[in-house]
């Protein structure tokens, strides 16, 4: 994949964000009384209906490369997507996604584990406030089952980003999210018919309008990250949050009050920070190796 810069990187993260706060909003108009293995069933059936017509072209052949990467990845989106729903039918949009937000700190000890990338301290630092608003936001004086979903959410959110890079390069960011999507299907209808809940297509286009939305932000994720080390850019998954409060507040009347307000400062001032150091570093990095090619 051709290089692309961390400022590119983490302008795709931001917009994916963004784009992935309307699907939230989308699901959490189903109510707490949805079937909710019926409707991560509708979310994956759709996704393959939309991404197929941009497989066509591959070949039998590309889609069997890294079969078991992608099934691993498949069955921890489908954890995610369950625990989602119940998390955001129960949590304001703004605190729900708050805690998904936890995911990028999750993130920078497992890719430090993982890949053994270096963390710079601004990476660290910028983690660590950033928490600390999640923190602020939530005012956790006990964990509710919906906020201990919501941290499985941002578990699997962290697992599955770092594992993009696992993926085969030469497949397309539309084949990679089909076979995330495909394989999960059996799972997640198996779930929906343990459920024993009457079978109901009334939220199919819900679901479909949810995962067209979510899959913008999944392609975001498997750009963003194929291309720079996800401890330079995982920050920029917080900046979902603004438009978390603001659509919590024109969709549903959730009116963030000045402690949610001051969490919010403190998870995207970091990221600006962080952002304006990658800069500066990116720059003399540059000038660098300019001088040294003289």
């Amino acid at each position: 994949m051709k290089k692309r810069s961390v400022g590119f990187a983490m302008t795709i993260l931001i917009i994916g964000n963004l784009v992935a706060v309307l699907s939230d909003a989308l699901i959490k108009t189903m109510g707490k009384d949805a079937a909710i293995f019926q409707f991560v069933f509708f979310r994956q059936l759709s996704a393959v209906i939309i991404l197929l017509p941009f497989c066509l072209t591959a070949t039998k052949q590309s889609f069997l490369i890294g079969l078991k990467w992608h099934f691993v990845r498949a069955h921890v989106w489908l954890l995610g997507a369950v625990f989602m729903v119940i998390s955001l039918s129960t949590l304001p949009l703004a605190t729900a996604n708050a805690i998904f937000y936890a995911a990028p700190l999750i993130m920078l000890p497992l890719a430090m584990i993982i890949y053994g990338e270096k963390l710079s301290r601004y990476s660290i630092a910028a983690g660590i406030i950033g928490f600390a608003g999640v923190l602020v936001i939530v005012r956790p004086t006990d964990i509710s089952w919906a906020a201990f979903g919501a941290l499985v959410v941002a578990l699997t959110i962290a697992i599955n980003n770092l594992f993009i890079r696992k993926l085969p390069t030469q497949q397309s960011v539309a084949q990679t999210l089909l076979l995330t999507n495909l394989i999960g299907m059996p799972a997640s209808l198996i779930l929906a018919l343990l459920e024993n809940k009457p079978w109901d297509w009334s939220p199919l286009i819900t679901a479909s309008g949810s995962s067209a939305l979510i899959l913008i932000y999944a392609a975001t994720c498997v750009v963003a990250y194929r291309a720079v080390e996800s401890n330079k850019i995982a920050s920029a998954e917080y900046s979902g949050l603004i438009g978390a409060v603001i659509v919590g507040y024109l969709l549903f009347n959730e009116v963030p009050d000045t402690t949610t307000l001051i969490g919010t400062v403190m998870i995207i001032a970091p990221l600006l920070w962080l952002a304006k150091v990658e800069r500066k570093q990116h720059k003399k990095d540059s000038i660098q190796a300019i001088a040294v090619n003289e």
